[in-house]
């Protein structure tokens, strides 16, 4: 699993998946979608808006609970 944020466009991405996939998009609202991959598999959420949505994003670190940080 991969986090990503870029501040230059505020977006935040949550990769749940490290192959490439080919995925369809299915937005949840203006901010939040989800890509789905082959076998239904959950790839990846992209937030837009991220530090508005998740207020203290910037400047914060990311605590991982039961995951082991590579």
């Amino acid at each position: 699993m991969k986090l990503s944020y870029d501040p230059s466009v505020d977006v935040l991405y949550i990769r749940l998946i490290d192959e490439p996939a080919e995925c369809e998009v299915i937005r949840i609202n203006d901010q939040v979608a989800i890509n789905i991959g082959p076998a239904e598999r959950v790839v990846g959420i992209e937030i837009l808006d991220a530090s508005q949505i998740l207020t203290g994003l910037t400047g914060r670190s990311v605590q991982l609970e039961n995951l082991v940080a590579g």
